[in-house]
């Protein structure tokens, strides 16, 4: 006899089907009806094995390896058991048990979850579904969802946004749009990213709205959604606001602007004008090809269109107003870099990576424009901080950033190492000089610790990050890169801000390049 919970998992309309009349399809079916009891009995022993060890487990790495054990289990009993995790203090876990829920390939649990949703009163459960149903894509999940769009939660309402977008069905972009005028920022630039991710058209008219929000974070969603979902209309708007906007958001107008037109006229507002008086009474949107060729012969020009005044820092300009730096002082900085013929003409006072770092970043205050915000943070085991907020670059100000600048030096290093050797072990303080890359970070994007914090401040006065490191993260927290990477892809949802990376030295800089790649950032190598 088939048990109940195995009748769940199978789809009766496939023995009827065109498919099943044919000889292999009869298999198949048969298949299913022998094959299932097994599979169906082996997911409720996992889960009886989960219900019994889980709770003894203490280590962060434990939890997680045993939720995720569950993972090829297509049971409603896997639900009724990760449910109540998704309240846990634990980040991790609570990733682990939506990656779990959010891999579903048979409708039963799935229709459990949505079963679930419409009862459950506690926030975070509430959240972690959501955020479950957004990973699965799951179809059949519209009105269970759109519930929660009145939810008094705004990261309910964010989160059922995007578990509704996350469908790919178009038709659902209408159910969107009036949570455009949220209360709430982060809801907000969610609509603008959930109708931009549908490619819905209905994503203009509040976009347009938006461009005036009083939250940066809100209108650079805007101005994204706009340049994704490419129309004629959108351009005016776009120019206009490029004439109220300074710092980053100008040149993600211009961005915008050139994924509209496959124009590459940069921040120069007189060009884009220019070509749109002359062009808009006939002006056509440009195919995805004819884009793709404007692009190409566009990139090589781009030198000309980027204006005077930007900050520039090892070779990455920023039209950014408000910049952290944040410098890598660890031990290793100290070494000297191998490839000397790059670097013999720069000015630089020796060779080692703390001195051509520290001559770079002078350079850069130096020439900061005064209406520019800016701070500085040093990081090794510890971090440290020029100022308490971003200041702005006057002429005290930046002197006194100069001076801070001499002053970095590395922490610990080779040097100190032989200290330690004859027993100064206090003075060589090398337990130090270590690399606390999310430390850094966290510092960086305001990110708090706790449970959920990562949500709670985001509303950030910086737009731009300089992120400069010669080495592996060796401390804090976190220390394995695709931790780092999750956690702060997961902080800067909401924050937007871009990091841009610097790497000096020879380690392996994949975990640099993704840094950058994955917030909006340039990677620079500055070599080994």
């Amino acid at each position: 006899m088939v048990a109940p919970s195995t009748l769940e998992t199978i789809d009766m309309t496939a023995l009827t089907s065109s498919r099943a009349h044919s000889f292999a399809g009869w298999l198949a079916a048969l298949f299913l009806l022998v094959a299932l009891p097994s599979l169906a009995l082996a997911d409720d022993e996992i889960v009886k094995e989960f219900k019994k060890y889980f709770r003894k487990y203490k280590e962060t790495a434990t939890r997680v390896e045993a939720i995720l054990a569950l993972e090829d289990a297509e049971s409603t009993a896997v639900v009724d058991v990760l449910l109540p995790i998704l309240k846990d203090e634990d980040a991790q876990v609570v990733d682990a048990a939506v990656r779990v829920l959010g891999g579903f390939e048979s409708r039963p649990p799935i229709d459990r979850m949505l079963e679930k949703l419409e009862s459950e009163k506690n926030e975070l459960i509430r959240v972690g579904t959501l955020r479950s149903l957004g990973k699965g894509g799951y179809s059949g999940t519209t009105d269970a969802v759109s519930v929660c769009l009145e939810d008094k939660s705004w990261d309910v309402r964010r989160r059922a946004v995007q578990a509704l977008a996350s469908t790919g069905d178009a038709a659902l972009a209408e159910r969107l749009v009036p949570l455009a005028a949220d209360k709430e920022p982060a809801v907000r630039s969610a609509v603008m990213q959930g109708l931009s991710d549908l490619r819905s058209d209905l994503v203009r008219e509040p976009a347009m709205a938006a461009l005036a929000d009083g939250v940066w974070q809100v209108r650079a969603s805007a101005i994204n959604a706009l340049g994704r979902v490419r129309h004629k209309d959108s351009i005016a708007p776009l120019l206009a606001r490029m004439k109220l906007e300074e710092g980053r958001l100008v040149g993600d107008i211009a961005g915008a602007l050139e994924s509209i037109t496959g124009r590459g006229f940069g921040q120069r507002i007189q060009l884009w004008e220019n070509f749109w008086n002359t062009y808009k009474d006939r002006y056509v949107i440009p195919t995805d090809a004819e884009l793709k060729a404007l692009r190409e012969k566009q990139r090589a020009r781009k030198a000309e269109y980027t204006p005077e005044g930007q900050a520039n820092f090892v070779g990455i300009d920023t039209p950014s107003r408000s910049i952290l730096f944040v410098i890598d002082v660890s031990g290793s900085m100290e070494n000297e870099i191998v490839d000397k013929a790059s670097f013999r003409d720069g000015g630089y006072p020796s060779f080692s990576r703390m001195d051509i770092v520290k001559t770079e970043l002078a350079r850069t205050v130096e020439n900061l424009e005064a209406y520019v915000k800016f701070n500085i943070l040093s990081f090794a085991t510890d971090t440290k901080a020029w100022k308490k907020k971003l200041v702005s670059a006057n002429v005290l100000n930046k002197s006194s950033a100069l001076t801070f600048c001499k002053r970095l030096e590395p922490i610990g290093g080779a040097s100190k190492e032989d200290m330690a050797r004859v027993g100064l072990v206090g003075a060589a303080n090398l337990s130090a000089g270590k690399t606390n890359t999310f430390g850094a970070l966290a510092w960086a994007l305001e990110v708090a610790a706790g449970r959920g914090a990562k949500d709670k401040h985001y509303k950030v006065a910086v737009d731009t990050i300089f992120f400069l490191s010669d080495g592996r993260p060796t401390h804090g927290e976190f220390v394995d890169i695709d931790d780092i990477l999750r956690e702060v892809r997961e902080a800067n949802e909401l924050r937007k801000v871009v990091i841009h990376t610097i790497a000096i030295g020879e380690f392996q800089k994949t975990f640099m390049e993704r840094l950058a790649a994955e917030n909006g950032g340039v990677f620079v190598d500055l070599g080994r």
